[in-house]
């Protein structure tokens, strides 16, 4: 939990480290949940915080506002697979009739690509969401400015009362770019 504030939100602390890992030339970055924002986050009503910073799950305790969000400093030209590690508490509730979407989008002004989840049917163990990836591509244009990507996990929509939710970390996965189509 985060020194004592009034504050009920939890911002992301720039100091807590994220893990990158390369393979075949390709980055891979995960993110720690106290490098997350989370709505409602320093509010042990709501939300159960790692006491570490690694990778100790958030678990979510009630909310019927989900927001998870965080941000990537891009590579112009790449393209990017956006997603979350997450499991489900045997205790989970408030899930069937409504999805999870995961959001990304490059730059302030960028207009949002998303995918959606049903958490209706839980899996066991750890899985990804969303379900189909979501890939995101920093635009190469060289007047463009902002490569910034700004992701999330949401669950806005029902109003309805979700629990039982742990998150592992946020991931961003380099993908390869796709060769030009050849004649």
């Amino acid at each position: 939990m985060a020194a004592s504030t009034n504050k009920p939100h939890w911002d992301s602390l720039a100091t807590v480290p994220e893990e990158k890992k390369i393979e075949n030339g390709l980055v891979t970055t995960k993110y720690p949940p106290k490098k997350l924002n989370i709505i409602w986050g320093n509010d042990s009503r709501y939300w159960r915080l790692p006491a570490d910073n690694n990778f100790t799950p958030a678990e979510l305790i009630q909310v019927s506002w989900l927001e998870v969000t965080g941000t990537f400093e891009g590579v112009k030209g790449k393209k990017y697979e956006i997603g979350f590690e997450v499991s489900l508490t045997p205790d989970a509730f408030g899930w069937n009739g409504c999805h999870v979407y995961v959001m990304a989008k490059v730059g302030k002004r960028g207009k949002y690509s998303w995918k959606r989840s049903s958490l209706e049917n839980p899996k066991t163990g750890n899985f990804l969401i969303p379900f189909e990836t979501l890939d995101i591509k920093v635009d190469d244009n060289p007047n463009s400015t902002d490569n910034k990507i700004y992701f999330g996990m949401y669950e806005v929509w029902s109003g309805k009362w979700k629990g039982g939710l742990k998150i592992y970390n946020a991931f961003i996965k380099e993908v390869p770019a796709t060769p030009p189509a050849t004649s």
